[in-house]
C-alpha cells in the first residue's frame, strides 16, 4: 500500500472507494512484461514544503488556498445532497479527469478518474497540452454527466455514471466544434449545452471567440438549434479575448452565464451575464470582471495570478462558493507546478454575484464554509507533507499518471510483490515532439504531480535485479520538449554510469549535461531531485555511499515552467525507463 506521513497542516485525499486506476489487464494475468526484461524500483518518495502555509497557519475555522495544489486546473463542481464532486482537466495524461469527493468543500479525496479505460480515452500521438480540456460535471435525475473535449482527438463528448466512482460509460460524441462544453438541465425539462467556439463570420481580432448554446436531446443524444449567445465577451468594443469555460446556472428566476475571459495568463478573469429567458439576450454585469488579479502590482508579496475559469456551487444552507484556477509564481510569472484549484465565497449584490472585488488581493486564508467539518484523512493534499509509495499494493496509486494512453502493460506490481517492475521501450519522452513516436506506443514513464515549488523526489533502483539493458531513473517533465532526466545506464546487469539529460524546445536533441562513472558492484542506487523555485539539484547514493553525491546543482529548472515551455500543464515527476541509447 502507499504510505503517507503528514508533516504539517490540513490533509485531504483518502481514496473514497476501491476504484481501479484503469481497466488495462494487469501484467501478470496477461503477461506482456518479460520476465527477463525489466528494471526494478523499490520505492518512491515525494516531499513538499509550503513555506507560506507554515507562516500563516490557518486556524480550525479557516482554510488555506489553494484547496488542491499542483497541476489541477479548470475545476468544475456539483453538489448532490451533502456530497460535493470536483473534476479537473488532464490534457494528454492517462487516466483522464481526476474526480474528487468532499462533504465540507475542503477535505477533498480522490475517488478515481472518469476516463480510466483506453476505450474511453485515446491520446496516442498527442502533445502533452492537447487531450482533455475543461471537463464539466453535472448531476441530473440520478445520473452524473461529465462533458469535455479531447482536443485533436475525438472532439467534444460526454460520459455518464450512476456512481461517480465509476464505472463511467464510453464516450458519446457530440457534433459541434470548439471547446469547454457544459450541460445545463433546466427545471422545465429542457437540456442545453453551452461551449466556446469561433464567432459567426470572420473573427474581428486575435482572440475573438463566442459562446454558443445548443438544445440537447437526451433520447437521441444529439444537439440542435445552435446559436451564439455572447459574441466576443463582456464588452466587444474593448476587444475581449478568449471568452471560454462557460457554465449556466439559475437563481431567483435569473439564468446566469459565467465565463472565463482574457486567456489563461495574467490577464485571465471571470465575467458574468444574466437573462430572464434563454430565448432572450444575456446582459453583462456592470461590475465585470467578478474575479481577476490582472490590475494588481506584480511585485506584491506571494502573488497568485491568472485567476479565472470559475464554477459555482450552492450549499445546502443557501451559501454559494466558487472554485477556480490560479497560478503561484516563484519569479515573475514563472511557475513549474501549473494551474491549481482555489476557492472563495460568492457574494450577491442586487442579484449579481461577485467572487472578488476588483483590486482586492486573493486571500490565502479564508473562513471555512458553514458546513460541518469532515474528519481530516491521513492522505496529504495541501500544506507541507511527505508521500511515500513502497509498491506493495496490487494496483498503482491514484496519484500516478502515464504520458498518453498505454497500449500494452509495460509495468507490473504483482510480478514481484513489493516492487514496481518497468520494461524499457524505445519511445522517448520527446518522441511526439520529434514526430517519431512508435505506432501505439507511449514512453515507459510513471509520474505524479509536483505540488510545491520547494520539493524533493527520490526513487530507489535495485540494480541486482535489473535484467534489461536500459537507461532508467527519475524524470521531471513539463511537456514533450522540456524535461530533466537523471538516469542510470545499465548494461549486462551492471550499473555503468549516471547522467543528467536535459531537453528544451530550443534544443536540436536532448543534451547530456553531465555524467559520472559508477563503482563496480553497485546493487542499489537511490536517485534524488530537489527543487527550490527555479533551482534544481540532482543527486544519487549507491549502497557503497553513506551520503548523497550531487551530480549537478543550480540547474535551471525554469525550463519546466509554463512560461518557458509553453502549454497548459504543470510539471510531473516520476520513474522513466527506456532502451539503451545507441
Amino acid at each position: 500500500m502507499t504510505r503517507w506521513n503528514l508533516t504539517l497542516g490540513f490533509s485531504a485525499a483518502l481514496a473514497f472507494c476501491n476504484h481501479p486506476l484503469m481497466a488495462v489487464t494487469p501484467a501478470d494475468s496477461n503477461p506482456s512484461i518479460s520476465q527477463s526484461m525489466y528494471v526494478e524500483f523499490t520505492s518512491f518518495e515525494y516531499q513538499g514544503s509550503d513555506k507560506l502555509f507554515e507562516a500563516l497557519r490557518p486556524s480550525d475555522s479557516q482554510f488555506f488556498n489553494p484547496i488542491i495544489p499542483g497541476f489541477y486546473p479548470d475545476p468544475s463542481i456539483c453538489r448532490v445532497g451533502s456530497d460535493y464532486y470536483l473534476v479537473n482537466s488532464s490534457f494528454s495524461f492517462f487516466p483522464g479527469v481526476p474526480i474528487f469527493h468532499s462533504k465540507d468543500l475542503l477535505n477533498w479525496k480522490q475517488m478515481g478518474h472518469v476516463l480510466d479505460r483506453p476505450s474511453q480515452l485515446n491520446l496516442q500521438g498527442l502533445p502533452v497540452s492537447d487531450g482533455i480540456y475543461a471537463p464539466a460535471i453535472t448531476f441530473h435525475d440520478g445520473l452524473f454527466y461529465v462533458i469535455t473535449t479531447n482536443v485533436h482527438g475525438i472532439g467534444n463528448f460526454y460520459v455518464t455514471a450512476r456512481n461517480p466512482a465509476g464505472p463511467w460509460s464510453d464516450p458519446v460524441q457530440l457534433q459541434f466544434d470548439g471547446i469547454d462544453p457544459s450541460f445545463f438541465f433546466d427545471d422545465d425539462g429542457k437540456v442545453y449545452v453551452v461551449h466556446n467556439n469561433t464567432p459567426i463570420g470572420e473573427p474581428l481580432y486575435d482572440g475573438h471567440r463566442a459562446i454558443w448554446l445548443w438544445n440537447f436531446d437526451p433520447k437521441t443524444k444529439t444537439v440542435h438549434n445552435g446559436r451564439v449567445i455572447v459574441n466576443g465577451g463582456a464588452d466587444i468594443s474593448k476587444k475581449p479575448s478568449w471568452i471560454e469555460g462557460p457554465h449556466i446556472f439559475k437563481r431567483n428566476g435569473w439564468y446566469y452565464l459565467s465565463c472565463a475571459e482574457g486567456g489563461t495568463g495574467p490577464k485571465h478573469s471571470q465575467v458574468i451575464f444574466r437573462t430572464r429567458s434563454l430565448d432572450q439576450p444575456f446582459e453583462p454585469a456592470p461590475h465585470n470582471p467578478i474575479l481577476t488579479q490582472r490590475d494588481l502590482d506584480p511585485k506584491r508579496p506571494n502573488p497568485v495570478i491568472a485567476l479565472g475559469h470559475a464554477d459555482m456551487v450552492e450549499t445546502a444552507n443557501g451559501d454559494w462558493w466558487a472554485v477556480f484556477l490560479g497560478v503561484r509564481p516563484y519569479q515573475g510569472e514563472k511557475s513549474n507546478i501549473g494551474r491549481e484549484t482555489f476557492m472563495l465565497p460568492v457574494k450577491w449584490d442586487n442579484d449579481w454575484p461577485v467572487i472578488l472585488n476588483r483590486g482586492d488581493v486573493l486571500p490565502r486564508v479564508v473562513e471555512r464554509p458553514e458546513i460541518a467539518p469532515e474528519p481530516a484523512s491521513s492522505v496529504p493534499l495541501r500544506g507541507s507533507f511527505t508521500w511515500t509509495d513502497r509498491f506493495d499494493s496490487k494496483k498503482l496509486d491514484l496519484a500516478w499518471l502515464f504520458l498518453r494512453t498505454p497500449s500494452r502493460d509495460w509495468w507490473s506490481l504483482t510480478q514481484k510483490p513489493g516492487s514496481l517492475l518497468i520494461s524499457p521501450q524505445s519511445v522517448r519522452l520527446h518522441s511526439v515532439a520529434k514526430k517519431d513516436v512508435e505506432a501505439n506506443g507511449n514512453p515507459s514513464f510513471i509520474a505524479r504531480r509536483q505540488q510545491h515549488h520547494d520539493f524533493s523526489a527520490s526513487t530507489t533502483l535495485s540494480i541486482e535485479w535489473a535484467t534489461a539493458d536500459s537507461e532508467a531513473g527519475l524524470a521531471a517533465l513539463q511537456n514533450d520538449t522540456n524535461y530533466l532526466f537523471l538516469g542510470v545506464r545499465i548494461k549486462g546487469g551492471k550499473a555503468r554510469e549516471i547522467f543528467l539529460e536535459k531537453n528544451t524546445k530550443k534544443s536540436a536533441s536532448p543534451e547530456t549535461v553531465t555524467r559520472s562513472q559508477l563503482p563496480e558492484g553497485v546493487t542499489k542506487i537511490e536517485l534524488r531531485m530537489e527543487g527550490a523555485g527555479k533551482d534544481y539539484a540532482l543527486a544519487y547514493r549507491t549502497d557503497k555511499d553513506s551520503a548523497w553525491i550531487y551530480l549537478a546543482e543550480k540547474v535551471d529548472g525554469s525550463i519546466l515552467s509554463t512560461q518557458v515551455a509553453g502549454g497548459f500543464v504543470g510539471t510531473v515527476v516520476g520513474m522513466h525507463v527506456r532502451t539503451l541509447t545507441p
